[in-house]
């Protein structure tokens, strides 16, 4: 078996060998691991995981299906970037959702689920006292996760699978230190419209905190992507 670095070991457990890889791969992507641009060899990972190469090509094609890879003709498979375009079709989509799962959230949320998202509301508030960007990055993913689980609505739930990594991903790139106590706070108007049964203003507050997220996140990759242009070509080009 081989250690993926997470602390797990491939072929451990009762899961496929595809999703194990699927999985690794997807957490590394996610965190940073493997950076954009950076180019994913089927042999390489078969090698690194000690596995054939059939499940690491079954866990390249659904990566790139839901975005985090791409294929070109004759520069092979790299890790997606992050762009501002792509960005925008994201948030796009994800306004729409996210508003229809507070929504229903806020119709369906029973006690026990409304007390889950009030502990990962307490751990990201300490996790921003702390500095801990990344933990902090992961508990607000969570949070948005928890809201679609108690939507209620599996259809919503098997849409919003896809965009929940794509959602984390972009929280660690795009994350600035100020950030985390403005979306702590938005976090907590959320719930207090859930917790109330406020399907109405649990809706509107779900949108307004995708577009200040929206904008939040446009801004740093087009202040990254101008200073990249800016950036002198590399010696010996």
């Amino acid at each position: 078996m081989a250690e993926t670095g997470w602390g797990t070991s491939i072929g451990a457990g009762d899961r496929s060998l595809r999703d194990q890889v699927y999985e690794a791969l997807r957490e590394r992507i996610i965190e940073g691991q493997l950076e954009p641009g950076r180019r994913v060899v089927e042999r390489n990972l078969a090698a690194e995981f000690e596995v054939s190469r059939i499940p690491v090509r079954e866990a390249m094609q659904r990566l790139e299906t839901e975005g985090f890879l791409i294929t070109r003709p004759r520069r092979g498979t790299t890790v997606s970037q992050v762009g501002v375009a792509d960005t925008a079709h994201f948030f796009d989509v994800r306004e729409t959702l996210e508003a229809l799962a507070a929504e229903l959230a806020a119709r369906h949320a029973d006690p026990a689920g409304l007390r889950r998202l009030e502990q990962l509301l307490g751990r990201a508030r300490r996790a921003a006292e702390r500095g801990r960007a990344r933990d902090v990055a992961a508990l607000n993913a969570d949070f948005h996760r928890q809201i679609v689980v108690l939507s209620g609505n599996p259809l919503l739930q098997n849409l919003m699978q896809p965009l929940d990594g794509r959602l984390h991903r972009l929280f660690r790139l795009t994350a600035e230190p100020g950030d985390a106590p403005l979306m702590c706070g938005e976090h907590e108007e959320l719930f207090q419209a859930l917790r109330s049964g406020d399907p109405q203003t649990a809706a509107h507050l779900a949108r307004r905190h995708v577009a200040n997220t929206r904008a939040a996140a446009l801004e740093v990759l087009a202040a990254r992507a101008a200073a990249e242009e800016q950036r002198p070509p590399a010696a010996g080009r």
